[in-house]
């Protein structure tokens, strides 16, 4: 992907594009926000550990069509308080590529359930060979 940061407006406030450009024959996942739930069902108090577990959550989606964090190119995200901004964006920093995507936070009032803090929904982008590539190793087994 190519960051899109043109020098006629200022630059982004945190580590992401204002927008990202894709390369033709680019195939595109689409994932449903993800909250922090581990696979037994708790969630962690912090919202960076629930952060973490979304980018998790999102990593494990991904993988199911070859792709990785990586190739995220869009990332909407929500936190219920700015006291969580802060573990979200170390998160986020954490877990994707270089160069950053693009990338809205939203303060809401709250989720489902009150014990949630953070919801992550992603766009990703790949090239189609790496999708027969992971198509190709996984016959293998």
């Amino acid at each position: 992907m190519k960051p899109l940061n043109p020098p006629s407006i200022a630059p982004p406030f945190a580590r992401y594009s204002h927008g990202v450009a894709l390369p033709a024959g680019c195939r595109l996942a689409v994932c449903s926000g993800q909250l922090g739930v581990a696979p037994d069902g708790s969630v962690p108090e912090d919202a960076r550990a629930q952060a973490d577990l979304c980018f998790a959550n999102l990593a494990a989606i991904l993988a199911m069509d070859g792709m990785g964090l990586s190739d995220i190119v869009r990332l909407n995200a929500y936190v219920t308080d700015r006291a969580h901004m802060a573990g979200y964006m170390a998160a986020r920093d954490a877990h994707v590529g270089t160069p950053p995507p693009a990338s809205t936070l939203v303060i809401v009032s709250g989720f489902t359930r009150p014990e949630f803090k953070v919801e992550i929904e992603a766009i990703a982008a790949a090239p189609e060979r790496r999708r027969k590539a992971a198509r190709l190793g996984a016959e293998r087994f």
